[in-house]
């Protein structure tokens, strides 16, 4: 059974602009009018498996929301990822505009929806894990179970 928040976030995502880790550091240094209007939020990054394991390993502190139902979450999972849920959503809605955000699911999609959505909410810096932990489980850690 699906979460309320899981639940809300199903069909395609908008494409979003891919970007590596070194291209994320050079266009925060960049005025924010250079890359989006001043009521638009820019727009969400495609963030790789390795880039993402990149990250964790950096010690850079960031939210990892998973998505995913339980169910999914119970067969496969990334470490220090956090469910979704009702709470977790409140929680991550309360937080600073400019807390990084890396969302994720099993191929990408309803973890974009996820990610569009807290960009409307005002949202900055917004990352979708493309491939979602399939690519996961594919390019960094076999161990995870692909389903």
């Amino acid at each position: 059974m699906k979460s309320g928040i899981a639940a809300a976030f199903n069909g395609c995502g908008s494409p979003a602009k891919d970007l590596t880790i070194r291209d994320r550091v050079d266009e925060n240094q960049q005025s924010l009018s250079d890359n989006t209007t001043a009521n638009e939020p820019p727009p969400i990054r495609q963030l790789s498996a390795p880039d993402l394991k990149a990250l964790i390993e950096s010690g850079t502190p960031f939210e990892l929301a998973d998505v995913r139902t339980d169910e999914e979450r119970a067969t496969a999972r990334i470490e220090g990822s956090r469910l979704l849920d009702q709470a977790y959503h409140d929680a991550l809605l309360r937080l600073d505009r400019n807390t990084p955000i890396v969302f994720q699911c099993h191929l990408g999609v309803r973890s974009q929806q996820a990610a569009e959505y807290f960009r409307r909410e005002g949202f900055r810096n917004l990352h979708n894990l493309r491939g979602g932990i399939d690519a996961w489980s594919l390019l960094v850690d076999a161990s995870v179970p692909r389903y």
